[in-house]
């Protein structure tokens, strides 16, 4: 089964020679860029003589403007154009702005990381270099823009969307001085393009069946129509949520957490072998063949681990969901990890970030995060039969048995 990989690649002790000849290569390539959408604009070379008075001509520079790039900060200089009937605005240098889309996604970070407001500056300096020109009052005016954005997320039209499949999780996070996690409820979809996106990230109370179907609600009253499946863990919540409220979706739990339950039970040494029979269950071409090899298990372990044997056959009818989809897809339907592998990262910065002053706060700054891992979201496999299960095209153990096209609305 698919692995979760966080390692991170180590630096280069060369690293910082090499970022600053980087950075000195963009600045003066950024420079030369400037330079020559001037002579475009005035139709002339820097040295050459106008014409006729009444043609505009170079005046200077501006005031020295620097660039915060992801490796450091560069410096350049903005000619000055006069008597032109336009005014000279640089298309790779807009006039007012002073930070990257990189330093945007960079400040997430550096918050989850655990570093007090006041230390932003500092972190910047450090890895933007001593010239970033990112003060406290702008880090401030971008971390009050989160929130913000976050509502205005919240309330977005979903009328569009064509969800085929929707997988769901939850991550718990401390704050302040609260005696009590809060749940902070995500669900990712996957579209009928075979492309994914963030569909909900929600605080809620311990994953309960009002949270989840509060949420559930809310993206169906914007328009969203219920998925063909939905991929979850265990949690009880959710799946009564989606009983009442996407009764028609079909319910996969995930594979992943059945392992880890199953295995739980048994003494260390025995691990790897029930381990490497839970897997084989999961592997089967069929459900057929997989109900052959839960037997198997059953008649291998039932008498040693018998709290295996009933952790294996707890919801069972949900485990085996992946079989009415296709096969090409069941490698993304018999696990969350579609959730779990963004949210690593989160869970990484987030379990030492206890200085959260309130929910509201986590939650908008771990929706900024997995806003920015969506962008690298890869598509579903064999993404054109996303299309058939989206018009209701049924499988059986993978293959198509009918193309007969049937219309989901939205959840009432």
């Amino acid at each position: 089964m698919t692995k979760i990989d966080n390692s991170e690649a180590s630096s280069s002790p060369t690293w910082p020679s090499l970022e600053a000849f980087v950075r000195d290569q963009v600045q003066a390539c950024l420079q030369r860029v400037l330079e020559e959408e001037v002579e475009e604009l005035l139709g002339r070379a820097k040295h050459v003589r106008r014409a006729t008075e009444s043609t505009g001509y170079r005046n200077g520079y501006a005031k020295p403007r620097q660039l915060a790039l992801l490796n450091g900060t560069v410096t350049v200089r903005r000619p000055r154009v006069r008597k032109l009937d336009e005014r000279f605005v640089s298309r790779v240098l807009p006039l007012f702005q002073r930070r990257t889309p990189e330093v945007a996604q960079l400040l997430p970070e550096l918050y989850l990381h655990g570093l007090a407001s006041g230390d932003f500056t500092l972190a910047l300096r450090g890895l933007l270099g001593d010239g970033a020109p990112l003060s406290a009052s702008s880090v401030q005016r971008l971390t009050e823009d989160w929130p913000r954005d976050y509502t205005r997320w919240q309330q977005r039209d979903l009328s569009t969307l064509e969800p085929v499949y929707v997988w769901a999780d939850g991550i718990y996070v401390k704050a302040g001085l609260e005696s009590t996690k809060a749940a902070l409820l995500v669900l990712i979809a996957g579209l009928a393009d075979g492309t994914k996106v963030v569909l909900a990230v929600e605080s809620g109370h311990r994953e309960s069946t009002e949270s989840w179907a509060e949420i559930l609600r809310d993206l169906t009253a914007r328009g969203l129509r219920a998925p063909a499946c939905v991929i979850a863990d265990g949690a009880l919540g959710l799946w009564s949520a989606v009983a009442q409220v996407w009764s028609n979706a079909a319910e996969q739990r995930c594979w992943n957490h059945k392992l880890r339950n199953v295995v739980d039970a048994v003494p260390l040494k025995q691990q790897p072998d029930v381990q490497a029979a839970v897997q084989r269950i999961a592997a089967a071409e069929s459900a057929a063949e997989a109900e052959h090899e839960r037997q198997a298990f059953h008649r291998a372990y039932r008498l040693r681990f018998p709290k295996a044997c009933e952790r294996l056959d707890r919801d069972w009818a949900r485990m085996l969901t992946y079989y009415q989809f296709p096969k090409e897809h069941w490698r993304h339907l018999r696990t969350t990890n579609v959730v779990e592998s963004p949210f690593a990262a989160v869970r990484l910065r987030t379990s030492a970030a206890k200085r959260f002053k309130k929910v509201e706060r986590a939650t908008a700054i771990i929706w900024r995060l997995l806003l920015i891992a969506e962008q690298r979201f890869r598509k579903l496999n064999a993404p054109e039969l996303c299309r058939d299960v989206f018009r209701g095209v049924r499988y059986t153990d993978g293959v198509e048995v009918s193309a007969v096209p049937t219309i989901r609305k939205a959840a009432a």
